[in-house]
């Protein structure tokens, strides 16, 4: 049997950090790292080669599987994305063999958009939704015939994910459904021994804030580790939770959002929260 890890998005940020994270803790053959700048998949291949070595000499009798990394320069965008993965499993030996395990996938790839919806490019939004949704979709379809008991699925959503928010309209819907789509998940593969994590971060000190605001904000304010929010997420998932939220202001975040009228605190956020953008 083959035992791999897939995490998308792993060419920065928190993708990077599952891809290290997990090849320091999981007895895995292989690290399948997902993304589109194939330098940086590089690099970062290199270094889980590293924390191989490194391993191999400090527990050189523990019998266990030390990551082999792969790295897979590749947009997921859209159906057309999903269709090009799923060639890549239909080339793969072990998959076709019925010997392939996928021990942890993680769906970090993702972006979002500042900004009013109207004033934000109609191209920029679908492209969101061809990554935040589709593509999340697509993977976690094409991952659960390869699931094994202790196997987990992390979908990395986001504290927008529970409450509307406007200049930030598309982006926490489909965040939402990550949310919606990851409790189901979990609910319908429990039996089976899988978890599914939603992966529910506040600001989180990565390349978000760049991206989404087009280069006006080169972070996001009171970003947090990305190390330790991933870490939480991991514990999380091998305790089986459904939802991981870190910080304590996060997790009050979340529960307010029960008591908050969701128009209003859209309205509030559109008038009050206004984020820049180019």
């Amino acid at each position: 049997m083959k035992t791999i890890a897939i995490v998308t998005g792993a060419s920065s940020g928190m993708g990077r950090e599952f891809a290290l994270q997990l090849a320091r803790t999981r007895n895995l053959d292989e690290i399948w790292l997902v993304a589109r700048r194939g330098d940086r998949l590089d690099a970062l291949a290199s270094d889980i080669r590293q924390i191989g070595l490194a391993l191999r000499s400090s527990d050189a009798d523990s019998g266990r599987a030390y990551p082999s990394p792969r790295a897979i320069p590749l947009d997921l965008a859209g159906s057309a994305g999903i269709s090009r993965f799923r060639a890549l499993l239909d080339a793969e030996p072990a998959a076709t063999a019925g010997e392939l395990i996928i021990d942890t996938l993680v769906n970090n790839a993702g972006f979002g958009t500042y900004g009013p919806f109207a004033d934000t490019p109609l191209s920029r939004e679908l492209e969101m939704v061809e990554l935040n949704v589709t593509a999340l979709t697509g993977l976690c379809h094409l991952a659960v015939p390869f699931l094994g008991r202790g196997s987990r699925i992390i979908n990395v959503a986001s504290l927008a994910s529970f409450i509307p928010l406007g200049n930030f309209a598309c982006y926490a819907a489909t965040k939402a459904y990550v949310l919606s789509l990851s409790v189901a998940l979990a609910a319908e593969l429990a039996d089976r021994g899988i978890a599914v994590t939603a992966c529910c971060p506040g600001p989180v000190d990565t390349e978000f804030a760049n991206v989404a605001s087009n280069g006006a904000r080169e972070a996001v304010v009171d970003g947090k580790d990305p190390a330790r929010v991933v870490a939480h997420a991991l514990r999380a998932a091998s305790r089986g939770k459904t939802v991981a939220i870190m910080a304590l202001k996060w997790k009050f975040k979340a529960f307010m959002s029960r008591l908050v009228g969701r128009y209003f605190f859209a309205r509030y956020a559109y008038v009050h929260e206004k984020r820049p953008s180019r």
